[in-house]
């Protein structure tokens, strides 16, 4: 038995806003937790009470409830450590700024226990924000096993909180490239809708419709449509039968830019997950058909990342380009990186 003296305590009360939450859906808006799956995680292990009393994930919380979240301590020694070069574009005593090659999952997961980016973080330092007890320290957002480009990691529990927080407030700044399947019409635009897990394909998400098929795209104050998720596009170039575009996150949902563009009528080039095979045939040349057809990952690239670094207070923005082997590619394309 665990020694609940070991916990870290933290208190919440609720507020009129989450009155009628499940409690896992309340907890997952707090900057502290963030996800509806570390909710559960912290529920599932007893660590989340109301008067003394251990909650279900079902409760359905109220104006006023003072809940009480016991934090488990540490468990990164539990994690092996992965001897695999970091590409570290900024670190300091708070925060590492990692520029993530395509192909590297961000944290331990099925089918990836030991060769992960925190299994790496770990074999390059200990100090990472151990807030959770799960198998994610330091990692205070994500981006897909193959998708290359840039992300924060927290050192400390005060680093995670600050950047948590951030992002929740949508004040940091994400911009991406990709390169998509088919001609983009409006050279500028915004895509919105709520996403939530596809009803048939649990692998992937999709855009919440409505009783009428049509897509939800006015955000509203109901709990239950899903995470709401913004994405302003720019066209870069279009040529031969695709387009280059630039992407700029207003939201972080999981698997957001890929569901967008996928909706549009554009999946990213390689993501067969969201149907980019199936537009091979529109591409113009046998040469470009080919190429998209032996890529090894999907060409989406998290270029730049800004953010308020949590202890100086200053802002900070960093730039990384697509990978080197990614280059010839887009120059024979004709798209400048």
């Amino acid at each position: 038995m665990e020694n609940k003296s070991s916990f870290s305590e933290f208190h919440f009360t609720i507020p009129f806003e989450l009155a009628g939450y499940r409690l896992d859906k309340a907890l997952a808006e707090l900057p502290e937790i963030q996800s509806r799956s570390r909710a559960a995680y912290l529920i599932e292990q007893g660590c989340v009470l109301l008067s003394e009393k251990v909650l279900k994930a079902s409760y359905k919380v109220q104006p006023g409830d003072q809940i009480l979240i016991r934090f488990p301590p540490p468990a990164a020694n539990d994690i092996k450590t992965f001897d695999f070069k970091l590409d570290i574009i900024f670190e300091d005593q708070d925060i590492i700024v990692i520029n993530k090659p395509a192909g590297l999952v961000v944290h331990p997961a099925a089918g990836h226990a030991d060769d992960t980016l925190v299994n790496a973080l770990l074999h390059h330092t200990r100090d990472l924000s151990m807030k959770f007890g799960e198998e994610r320290p330091g990692i205070v957002h994500r981006i897909d096993k193959e998708t290359s480009g840039l992300l924060v990691v927290a050192k400390n529990d005060f680093s995670h909180e600050s950047l948590s927080s951030q992002f929740k407030s949508r004040t940091t700044h994400r911009l991406y490239f990709a390169v998509c399947m088919g001609t983009v019409n409006n050279l500028t635009g915004t895509i919105q809708s709520y996403l939530a897990r596809h009803p048939v394909d649990r692998k992937r998400y999709s855009s919440v419709r409505n009783n009428s098929d049509k897509k939800i795209i006015r955000e509203s104050n109901s709990s239950d449509l899903g995470k709401w998720a913004v994405t302003h596009y720019t066209v870069l170039d279009r040529k031969s039968g695709m387009s280059y575009l630039q992407l700029k996150l207003e939201t972080g949902r999981t698997h957001q830019i890929r569901v967008h563009l996928s909706e549009a009528g554009l999946p990213i080039a390689g993501d067969t997950l969201y149907g980019a095979h199936r537009k091979i045939n529109t591409l113009e040349s046998k040469q470009s058909r080919l190429a998209v057809q032996s890529l090894s990952r999907f060409l989406l690239h998290a270029a730049e990342l800004g953010f308020t670094h949590p202890r100086t207070h200053e802002r900070l923005t960093f730039k990384v380009p697509w990978p080197s082997e990614i280059l010839p590619l887009l120059k024979k394309w004709g798209f400048k990186e």
